[in-house]
């Protein structure tokens, strides 16, 4: 008497994505976080000299990082000619705002101490951070609007309103770039990069005009 195999499901794009795609970006982008945290407590080296300086530098490093990331996304759907990774563009996102938000926060409790009349002082005199506030508040923004649903609600709004990423990436490497004043060569990298991805897009939108 023959039998009747059940049918497997198929285990395809959208379930590696989901099962192992997602998981795994998930973890990597924690590593960062992972890393620092083990110099804090002194398993793996220390924060040297000065430590405060060197968590704001590595969080607005890797939040800068992530941005750049998360910029890129777009571009290498367009090379590679599908359409799965669009499926990361929200995660990373959320990721560089939270690397931001640790640096800003470092920034204002332990370089600052939350003193308020300091801080005010600090983004009117200083430019490069009142650049960096103005990164900060515009990627809240988008972090607050990143759920599907504000996405349904604001509609064709919120297309509109993720555009302000690119201002945020641009405001993210001035601020870096003045802050470092002289040695400019870090800065200078991630200047390079922003402007590919960003010209990639420019090159990308005329050809789809022409067409």
């Amino acid at each position: 008497m023959s039998t009747i195999a059940s049918p497997r499901k198929k285990f395809g794009i959208n379930e590696r994505i989901r099962f192992v795609g997602k998981p795994l970006v998930f973890t990597l982008a924690l590593v960062p976080l992972v890393l620092i945290v083990l110099r804090v407590f002194g398993i793996v080296g220390d924060l040297g000299a000065n430590p405060v300086e060197e968590l704001l530098d590595h969080f607005g490093n890797w939040g800068l990082r992530f941005l750049l990331i998360t910029l890129s996304v777009t571009p290498l759907r367009h090379i590679i000619g599908k359409p799965w990774p669009l499926r990361f563009r929200r995660m990373l996102g959320l990721f560089a705002f939270f690397y931001v938000v640790l640096h800003f926060s470092t920034y204002i409790w332990l370089d600052q101490g939350f003193a308020l009349g300091a801080i005010i002082e600090d983004i009117i005199k200083r430019p490069f951070i009142t650049l960096g506030l103005v990164s900060v508040l515009i990627l809240l923004a988008l972090a607050l609007t990143s759920p599907h649903a504000a996405r349904r609600r604001l509609g064709k709004r919120w297309q509109k309103l993720h555009y302000l990423i690119y201002p945020a990436a641009i405001l993210t490497v001035w601020h870096f770039w003045w802050q470092v004043k002289k040695d400019i060569a870090e800065p200078l990298i991630y200047a390079v990069i922003l402007a590919l991805l960003l010209g990639f897009r420019m090159v990308h939108r005329q050809r789809a005009k022409r067409k």
